[in-house]
């Protein structure tokens, strides 16, 4: 962050209706001007921030920031809400080996890029919390390592070079979290996963949020107006990109502008058709 006059913020965001406007120029600031790094997907870029204090700005996963935060990391959260989206899609199986839901997976290798990710974490708790399974008793199988490098990895890592699907469709793996796939042989382990998110948000009436924004705790600290008009800036970018109605269907995740998002920023397109607009 550079210091007098105008401010130019080295930025990390993913490029969505809402932050188009910014990213584009067409929304500017009187004080503060952004230098934007473009990493594809974004999260790719979470461990430049978390590691090597890369930049002033970034979004950032909600789990790692949390991670971040446990040991010590001197971050400050916006509440700007960059993606969101129902986790149910992204929990599947290999239907060409049996079938298989939620109860099954005791003893059985399940496979996620990264154990610290946060749709892992969201799809864990889910299957704990509404299924009652016992995440212990599941042999973890991980591809990256955590954003964050103090926490303790206890996982087993796949060899060298392997990827997540191909394993899954292989049969070295009965399951994957966090993954899609359209090969026919791949099926999720709620079965009907609109109709579990459905359920889902019937009870709890929140998208689950994936990617916020941070700044560097000591900046915000020393400039407080600086990071209220990135704030300001966010927020803006969401009122121009205007409201969009939750529809099921899409179980797409990278960035993509055509993703129908709420007025807040959320990704809701893999929302249930009971969900409202949620602005």
């Amino acid at each position: 962050m550079s210091g007098g006059g105008r401010k130019t913020l080295k930025t990390l965001i993913g490029t969505y209706p809402h932050t188009a406007p910014l990213k584009s120029g067409a929304l500017r600031s009187d004080r503060l001007d952004f230098e934007f790094t473009e990493v594809v997907p974004v999260w790719d870029g979470f461990k430049g921030m978390i590691r090597d204090d890369k930049y002033d700005v970034s979004e950032m996963a909600i789990v790692t920031y949390l991670l971040a935060k446990a040991h010590g990391k001197p971050l400050a959260l916006l509440p700007a809400a960059m993606i969101g989206r129902f986790q149910h899609p992204y929990a599947i199986y290999n239907a060409s080996k049996g079938p298989m839901t939620p109860a099954d997976l005791k003893g059985k290798r399940v496979g996620i890029r990264s154990f610290t990710t946060t749709t892992g974490a969201w799809i864990r708790g889910i299957l704990a919390n509404d299924y009652g399974v016992d995440l212990d008793s599941i042999e973890w199988v991980t591809f990256e390592e955590p954003h964050v490098a103090e926490y303790k990895d206890t996982t087993q890592r796949a060899p060298e070079g392997r990827k997540i699907v191909p394993m899954l469709l292989d049969g070295e793996l009965d399951a994957v979290l966090g993954e899609s796939s359209g090969d026919p042989r791949i099926k999720s382990l709620f079965g009907d996963p609109q109709a579990e998110a459905q359920r889902w948000y019937a009870k709890h009436k929140v998208v689950p949020i994936n990617h916020l924004v941070v700044m560097r705790a000591h900046d915000v600290a020393a400039d407080p107006d600086s990071a209220r008009e990135v704030y300001r800036l966010l927020r803006e970018g969401k009122r121009l990109a205007g409201p969009a109605s939750a529809r099921p269907g899409s179980v797409r995740y990278r960035s993509q502008p055509a993703e129908p998002r709420d007025d807040r920023g959320v990704c809701v397109s893999a929302a249930p058709a009971a969900a409202p607009d949620l602005g």
